[in-house]
C-alpha cells in the first residue's frame, strides 16, 4: 500500500507541478537575408511584413526605369555625336554644337550611373530591412512604455529650487 501511495505521489509530482514551456517564435535573420538576396521582398514575406513588398518592387522598378531611360537618351546623343564626327548630319545639328553634345552625353551618363547606385542601395536596404525585421520579430512592445515628467520643488542649502522629475515605465 505504501508503494502505491508513493507511485501516486511521484506521478502527481511529475504531472501536476511541471511547467509548460512556451516556445518563442523567432525568425532567422540569416534566412531572411538570404531570401531577400535571392528574391527581393521574400525576406519581408518570411517576416510577415507583407506591406513592404510593393514598396520594394516599386522602388526597384523606378530605379530600373531611370537606368533604361538615361541609357536610351545617352545612346541617342552618343550616336548623334559619332555621326556628326564622321561628317554626317544628325537630328541635333541646328540645336547643339559639339561641346554642348558632349555636355549632354556627360549629363545622361552621370544620371545613369547615379540611377545604378540608387537601385543597388535599394536592393541592399531590402536585405538589411529583412535582417533587422527578423532580429526584432519577437521584440516585446508592451502598452506600459511611457515617460512622465512633472515639475517639483526641492530643498537645497540655498532654499527651494524648481526641478523637473522624470519617471520612466518599462
Amino acid at each position: 500500500m505504501k508503494k502505491i501511495i508513493l507511485y501516486i505521489l511521484l506521478f502527481l509530482s511529475l504531472t501536476g507541478f511541471t511547467q509548460s514551456i512556451k516556445e518563442k517564435k523567432t525568425k532567422s535573420a540569416k534566412k531572411a537575408s538570404i531570401l531577400s538576396t535571392v528574391l527581393p521582398g521574400a525576406g519581408q514575406i518570411y517576416n510577415k511584413k507583407y506591406w513592404k513588398v510593393p514598396i520594394i518592387y516599386s522602388s526597384l522598378a523606378t530605379g530600373i526605369y531611370f537606368i533604361c531611360d538615361n541609357q536610351k537618351k545617352l545612346t541617342n546623343f552618343e550616336d548623334a555625336y559619332i555621326f556628326r564626327s564622321n561628317g554626317g548630319n544628325d537630328n541635333y545639328i541646328n540645336l547643339y554644337n559639339n561641346t554642348q553634345l558632349i555636355s549632354i552625353i556627360d549629363y545622361y551618363e552621370r544620371n545613369r550611373d547615379i540611377s545604378y547606385i540608387i537601385t543597388a542601395a535599394i536592393y541592399l536596404l531590402n536585405i538589411v530591412d529583412a535582417s533587422v525585421d527578423a532580429h526584432l520579430f519577437d521584440f516585446d512592445i508592451s502598452g506600459d512604455l511611457s515617460i512622465e515628467t512633472k515639475p517639483q520643488m526641492i530643498n537645497t542649502p540655498q532654499g527651494k529650487t524648481q526641478a523637473l522629475s522624470i519617471k520612466m515605465n518599462f
